[in-house]
């Protein structure tokens, strides 16, 4: 086993559950159909870094998708909201004697394996490592111990995420990577060619 573990938090694909926001502008298919593309960029960098590797699912286990067994272990969210969930999977890889941990979300087109082998570099000099997304969350967080504090008390899913994470690390050693972009919006996704196919009425 590598002492370094790498996961990918992951929204079961289904119809009408995922990308609400790009849905509203694209409809449900174009939003499923682009979200599948997004994971399969994320599944497809991830393999290429050395580190063990999860894939943690929000609803249910799929042992026959893109998550392909030869690369991913397989593990279900626990957890009320996504900060439990983050610390339950955090502490669990910890508990199995993993030394760094890294999640990173699976809606980043801009991200790549020398990112991520980036941040397992610095977490050898830094207590924590962070990916600013431009939303003003993270697309990246990795560690060496639990923080507990830093999954408690946010309001997930806006722009005040990783200000109030770093907030709560001003007594730690912590790294920042450069800013990437998530796609969560119709905005967000405009000015990626590979994408146009998906949204070609609407453009």
């Amino acid at each position: 086993m590598t002492k370094n573990a790498l996961m990918v938090f992951t929204r079961n694909p289904e119809l009408g559950k995922c990308k609400t926001r790009l849905a509203k502008t694209l409809g449900d298919q174009s939003a499923l159909d682009i979200y599948k593309y997004l994971l399969q960029h994320t599944a497809n960098v991830a393999k290429n870094v050395e580190a063990s590797r999860y894939v943690f699912y929000s609803e249910s286990i799929n042992n026959s998708d893109i998550w392909e067994h030869a690369y991913f272990s397989k593990k279900l969210q626990t957890g009320n909201n996504l900060g439990e969930r983050m610390h339950n999977a955090f502490q669990e890889l910890f508990d199995l004697g993993y030394q760094k941990v890294i999640i990173i979300g699976s809606d980043l087109l801009d991200l790549n394996e020398t990112i991520i082998e980036q941040a397992l570099q610095k977490l050898e000099h830094h207590d924590v490592v962070i990916g600013p997304a431009e939303d003003g969350g993270y697309y990246l967080l990795g560690t060496k111990a639990l923080h507990p504090k830093i999954f408690q008390n946010k309001a997930w899913g806006t722009e005040t995420v990783r200000h109030d994470t770093l907030n709560d690390l001003q007594n730690s050693n912590v790294y920042v990577l450069k800013e990437l972009n998530d796609i969560d919006t119709f905005d967000d996704m405009k000015h990626y060619n590979q994408l146009k196919p998906f949204y070609k009425a609407h453009d």
